[in-house]
């Protein structure tokens, strides 16, 4: 490697520099550009030397061969360490001393420092490399490991807003793979009759709703029931659910819970991913399911309500999904 570092000669006075033009004058402004030397110390520390080593050595070029008083005196130096690191720079290299009644210090031409530096520090960098290897290898399989368990409220999800709650149950519908159960309770964000999204995955996965008794007072919200019979939807009737709530593949879970101080009509939905809570809440569902009525046992039993209650028989014998 090449550095345009000018050739010195060194007198017995200030090191002098000489040009291809031999000038005196242009060495005195590269002496006076370079005096403070404070660009050649912060290279020297980026290299590894300590500062003291590198403010050393920066002194040592200013003059052939110099004491440690001048060495201290010219760095900065505490003079009772100025020894020490001398010893240390003759040590690695990029110092010399001579011997005498005062002893004497050079300094090692500085393209040939700086390459030495360079040099062991792309070999301290290789072994770094082949250290850490293994290293990373283990971090990442820690990495990896630590990526399954998370703080259990990152999987929950706060929807206020009605049309929020809408469409994240668009999307929950659309992300299912396997399965979809629902508690159907008023009041509807999406009613059966308008859940488009619903219908369409209710042809492709297994869906299974649990309805109140009120669906059969609402021609309209019948009409959706009917839609969704066809498209395969698994239907049952209870006369009150406990919550609205939607499990998909027993990962997602989305229920609502209702505000009570403004009443039922405010609700807040709660969407959770955490399998456990969803198996839980499955078992629920489940429990709910097994006792509630087919359509055929709902139908009657609205049919011979209280006196003035509509027989509603003609509804059609399946269930539609709402949210």
């Amino acid at each position: 490697m090449a550095y345009p570092w000018p050739d010195r000669h060194l007198t017995r006075g200030r090191p002098r520099v000489t040009t291809a033009g031999g000038g005196l004058t242009a060495a005195r402004a590269a002496t006076h550009r370079y005096s403070d030397g404070v660009e050649g110390i912060e290279l020297l520390v980026q290299l590894g030397l300590t500062s003291y080593e590198a403010k050393a050595y920066q002194a040592l070029l200013q003059r052939g061969s110099s004491t440690a008083s001048q060495v201290a005196e010219l760095s900065g130096l505490p003079r009772q360490r100025v020894y020490d690191v001398l010893a240390g720079l003759v040590a690695k290299g990029l110092a010399s001393a001579r011997p005498g009644q005062v002893a004497g210090y050079t300094a090692t031409p500085p393209n040939l420092v700086i390459d030495q530096l360079l040099a062991d520090r792309r070999q301290a960098l290789a072994a770094l490399e082949q250290e850490a290897g293994p290293v990373v290898g283990r971090m990442l399989a820690a990495y990896q490991a630590g990526s399954k368990h998370t703080d259990p409220l990152d999987y929950i999800e706060v929807v206020r807003e009605s049309q929020l709650t809408a469409r994240r149950w668009d999307q929950l519908q659309q992300q299912a793979r396997r399965e979809i159960l629902v508690f159907a309770k008023p009041p509807y964000v999406t009613p059966a009759q308008a859940n488009t999204v619903g219908l369409e995955v209710t042809r492709r996965h297994t869906t299974r709703c649990v309805y109140e008794l009120d669906a059969f007072a609402d021609p309209d919200f019948l009409d959706g029931i009917r839609r969704f019979a066809a498209a395969g939807e698994q239907q049952r009737f209870v006369a009150e659910l406990p919550l609205k709530l939607a499990i998909v593949d027993e990962q997602m879970v989305l229920f609502a819970m209702s505000d009570p101080a403004a009443g039922p009509a405010r609700l807040t939905s709660l969407v959770v991913e955490h399998p456990a809570l969803a198996r839980v809440l499955k078992l629920a569902f489940e429990s709910v399911w097994s006792t509630a009525m087919s359509y055929e046992e709902a139908s009657r039993s609205v049919a011979v309500g209280p006196a003035g209650t509509p027989d509603r028989r003609g509804a059609p014998s399946g269930a539609g999904r709402d949210a």
